[in-house]
């Protein structure tokens, strides 16, 4: 099986700052089941362009633990009208990549890129075209057996009891520094947050705040009206298969809900691969480009999500979690054993609460109301 790495993987891969746990994942899977792991030879013209001069010379040492593709596929007419209206050099570079998996030189392509995807999709191939997270998903539910964790569950902790010198929040000191980062966490001990642990290593963390009407908004623009809003205060998810950044937003809605808020927002810097696969997952579910918050730290992005009663058929996500009356529902059976691991927000009368952490609260919450819109 040979497998196409798009230049952002393999930039994330041989980046020589912060070591990425998904991208270890994918390597990891690869390496697992054997897939030739191969680079287009413009991912290498782009990779000796880049800036960072440790990137550049760490990829060069290891070049041998990569298939380099020695030729490249004559473009069809069909690769051309994907790529038709190409604007840049990195545009053209999609197409060229996309051309080797519609030519069937490789059989499979990885990237983060959403215009990437798209050409697959136009071209029939979509279902060949993978992110870092489908990728991984797809080898957890072909190879079971090489799986040794169940479904993670999410646990409701104080700021106090997270280690804030982990790893995992390396990222954040990066964005906002790291002494003013370490300061704002620990003022911040007695308060809840969302966690996620896979064994010992924290892999997700969410902080919600709700703002009054009264809430200034001066470092924003343009600027909020006033509204009661929950604010996405600190989200971050690693990858691991289990789609744990859509476990999150279900947290994140359910606590609209119970708060009953006007809208949903998160800033967000768009600079690393792992914000823009956020980004993407909020866009998914209906949050859209606001406008921008600037600070000593820089301009960060700000996103916003209505949270207005409306249901969308075409795109159920965007209006998650109202769903219609006149939809039609299907009842599938399923057997006990697997049932909360499907369904982990709720828990059968059978189980004990204490292997379900998060179960427990959500079936409460959703005993009070249901997000039901006609």
């Amino acid at each position: 099986m040979r497998v196409l790495l798009d230049t952002n993987v393999l930039i994330h891969r041989e980046a020589a700052t912060v070591v990425r746990r998904d991208i270890g994942r994918l390597f990891f899977w690869l390496d697992k089941l054997r897939y030739d792991k191969c680079v287009h030879p413009v991912s290498l013209q782009e990779i000796g362009k880049h800036d960072d001069q440790r990137v550049r010379s760490t990829f060069e040492s290891k070049l041998q633990s990569y298939h380099i593709l020695k030729t490249t596929a004559p473009i069809p007419a069909e690769v051309q009208e994907a790529g038709a209206n190409d604007k840049t050099e990195n545009d053209r570079n999609d197409t060229l990549l996309v051309n080797e998996l519609f030519a069937n030189r490789v059989d499979l392509l990885i990237t983060e890129d959403r215009g990437l995807h798209n050409k697959a999709a136009a071209l029939g191939i979509g279902n060949r075209a993978f992110t870092i997270e489908a990728f991984l998903e797809k080898s957890i539910a072909e190879n079971p057996a090489l799986v040794d964790y169940k479904v993670l569950a999410v646990r409701q902790l104080v700021f106090g009891q997270v280690d804030v010198h982990s790893d995992f929040f390396d990222s954040f000191r990066e964005d906002y520094g790291g002494e003013a980062f370490d300061k704002w966490f620990n003022r911040k001990a007695d308060e809840p947050a969302y966690v996620c642990h896979e064994g010992q290593d924290l892999v997700a963390f969410l902080y919600l705040k709700v703002e009054g009407r009264v809430e200034p908004y001066s470092d924003i623009e343009p600027g909020f009206k006033p509204k009661r809003r929950l604010k996405i205060g600190t989200f971050k998810v690693e990858l691991n298969g289990y789609k744990l950044g859509e476990r999150f937003l279900r947290i994140v809605f359910d606590n609209a809900l119970l708060q009953k808020v006007d809208e949903v927002y998160v800033t967000i810097f768009p600079r690393t691969i792992e914000q823009q696969r956020l980004i993407k997952i909020l866009e998914d579910f209906g949050f859209t480009e606001w406008g921008r918050k600037v600070n000593s730290y820089g301009a960060e992005t700000v996103y916003v999500r209505d949270m207005a009663q409306r249901f969308d058929a075409q795109d159920p996500k965007v209006t998650f979690p109202y769903i219609s009356r006149l939809s039609r529902a299907f009842i599938v059976p399923i057997y006990p054993e697997y049932h909360t691991s499907l369904l982990p927000d709720s828990i059968l009368r059978t189980e004990s609460p204490d292997e379900f952490v998060e179960q427990v609260r959500w079936s409460r919450l959703f005993g009070q109301f249901s997000p039901i819109f006609k």
